[in-house]
């Protein structure tokens, strides 16, 4: 490491102002500063220090997602494996996409229970992804420090990590490169860059991405990693469901009879919803990891839990509101709340998308009225819009949208009320 930090001291001066160098000083700069410890410190007395900077911030966050992604990339080798062994098991043809000619000329198998095949085959659909996913946006944030001047700040890797996770495991990669350029330039760089979004950057590159190319990001086709299969997640069973005046509750009732294409029905029990073996995109089916990313969150001090929890309770809240009224003809109005809490994105929007330090409220009682807001759009996209079944990535980019008219409200009532309590007469 001292050769290291040697080659670096002795190369800096080839990138200091007037060096020849001198445009491409934001590269250095990137690289040195994710290798080591800024070499500017403050010394005076009159600044506050604190050992949470960007750096350690963003790397807090990357490491929250890692239990997600993780479990993401087994998942998705999991759903395919099964799926694969159960049309090859009738006759039907699964073999025929790239990634099972990967798979075979690697040597590992099919076997829906051996964790390392799934992980294998998960692996070959997330890392792709995930590279070209860095490749492009970094590349862009990288021109444009350069052509400004600035540093590359390190919010691209949570950006280049979330925007994988909430993407199908079929997207075509072209379209990734598309929607994280999209993401980056359009609701970052035109802005500033870093710190002057007023868009989550991944959400807004996935909702690009959502209506531009709805075939490949949404519908049956794109959840399981199988040539021939088709499926909808829990969601969108949820919403499809028939409206029935002999059932009680018609859309949890669908889950728990699924047809599939090799002729045989399953189930999809709160607890499968739960820990996330169910189909989705690569990060977002465990509540239960989001659990635990929200805890290594808010313990670092980097998530808000008031935004987490004023989600949790617009959604709660919403989604009682809906059971009262009922519907004869809509059956997402008779969902329960828990249910609600573990289909779809909700638990991983909240804990990693609507806690964006740049995007979200930053007053404190402006946390809890975004987090509320966020909980009652994404109920009530849900439950009211049957074409978008998932409220949770409107719901937030709405709610960041609203996010300074919040705080400025905010702020603006608790001068008043400082003006009243204190005036004169």
């Amino acid at each position: 490491m001292k050769a290291l930090r040697y080659a670096l001291d002795k190369v800096h001066p080839w990138f200091a102002k007037g060096a020849p160098l001198e445009k491409a000083y934001p590269v250095f700069e990137a690289l040195d500063t994710f290798l080591y410890t800024p070499g500017d410190v403050t010394t005076g007395s009159t600044h506050v220090r604190d050992a949470i900077d960007l750096k350690r911030m963003m790397t807090t966050v990357v490491v929250a997602l890692i239990p997600v992604t993780l479990f993401g990339m087994w998942n998705v080798g999991y759903l395919a494996n099964s799926a694969y062994q159960e049309m090859t098991a009738v006759g039907m043809d699964a073999s025929g996409s790239w990634q099972y000619w990967v798979h075979e000329t690697l040597g590992f198998g099919h076997d829906p229970g051996n964790f390392l095949d799934n992980f294998l085959l998960g692996a070959i659909h997330f890392i792709p992804v995930y590279a070209v996913c860095m490749f492009v946006g970094g590349h862009i944030e990288m021109v444009f420090s350069v052509l400004r001047g600035h540093e590359i700040n390190e919010g691209f890797l949570v950006t280049g990590l979330l925007f994988p996770l909430i993407l199908p495991p079929t997207i075509p990669l072209w379209q990734v490169a598309l929607g994280i350029a999209f993401g980056v330039i359009v609701a970052k760089e035109v802005f500033g860059g870093t710190g002057r979004n007023f868009l989550n950057v991944a959400l807004t590159a996935r909702a690009f991405l959502y209506f531009a190319y709805a075939a490949e990001i949404s519908g049956e086709k794109v959840w399981t990693a199988v040539d021939g299969f088709s499926g909808a997640t829990a969601l969108g069973q949820m919403a499809s469901a028939a409206p029935s005046d002999t059932i009680a509750n018609p859309a949890v009732a669908s889950l728990g009879s699924i047809s599939y294409v090799w002729g045989e029905t399953g189930a999809i029990t709160w607890m499968d919803a739960f820990l996330g073996t169910v189909q989705g995109c690569f990060g977002e089916t465990s509540t239960l990891l989001c659990i635990v990313g929200a805890a290594i969150l808010i313990a670092a001090g980097v998530g808000s839990w008031k935004v987490m929890s004023g989600v949790v309770l617009g959604a709660i809240g919403t989604s009682l509101l809906f059971n009262a009224i009922g519907s004869e003809t809509n059956p997402m109005l008779g969902v329960p709340f828990y249910w609600h809490l573990v289909v779809g994105g909700l638990a991983f929007g909240l804990v990693f998308m609507a806690t964006d330090p740049v995007s979200a409220s930053m007053t404190e009682k402006g946390k809890w009225i975004y987090g509320v807001l966020i909980g009652f759009m994404t109920i009530l996209i849900r439950v009211i819009n049957p074409a978008f079944p998932e409220g949770i990535m409107l719901a937030i980019l709405f709610g960041n949208v609203f996010a300074p008219l919040i705080d400025y409200s905010v702020v603006y009532f608790n001068v008043r009320r400082r003006n009243l309590r204190y005036a004169t007469t």
